[in-house]
């Protein structure tokens, strides 16, 4: 779309579309969500059983075909959460593309993503409110900036909560 610096990959019944806060500086360039070198997204996404191989960034638009798509909250700005101006981080246009495409479940890349959509403090795992049927979750941040808080198991648990009845679920290295 006009003005996004990376686009939406979304389409009507995802099972599960993450939304990060905006694309960091190297996503931007790259023009691919998670693009920065040392970011956990695509080595997580693979890890906890999302998908059967290891994604690069330029791939991003594959991810559907595994009923996966993505989004971030804020898509004309890049950077840091605390180098963005105020009142990019856009609530109201999330609320709509989830009411529109209804995927099943929204997984925010980080707390501060998480709390921006829902004004409020969150923690990490499901949240008690829903966008009419589509759960919401909050996943700890990939981002190398915030390793010290790290923790993988949260991607493990969606990706087991989200397993089709009857898969096994093998987790990646």
């Amino acid at each position: 779309m006009k003005g996004h610096i990376v686009p939406d990959v979304l389409a009507p019944g995802l099972r599960l579309v993450f939304c990060g806060t905006a694309p960091s500086r190297a996503s931007a360039a790259a023009r691919a969500y998670y693009a920065r070198p040392g970011n956990r997204f695509w080595p997580a996404l693979h890890a906890a059983g999302f998908t059967p191989r290891r994604f690069q960034p330029a791939e991003y638009a594959r991810l559907p075909e595994l009923g996966i798509g993505l989004t971030d909250l804020c898509k004309a700005h890049s950077g840091n959460d605390d180098e963005l101006p105020q009142g990019a981080l856009d609530a109201g246009a999330l609320r709509a593309k989830i009411s529109r495409y209804r995927p099943g479940v929204v997984a925010f890349t980080s707390k501060n993503a998480a709390k921006a959509f829902l004004g409020r403090e969150v923690a990490y795992g499901w949240q008690a409110e829903r966008v009419g049927e589509t759960r919401l979750y909050v996943l700890p941040s990939p981002s190398g900036q915030a390793t010290r808080f790290w923790d993988e198991r949260w991607w493990r648990e969606l990706a087991a909560a989200l397993a089709p009845p009857g898969r096994v679920r093998v987790p990646g290295p």
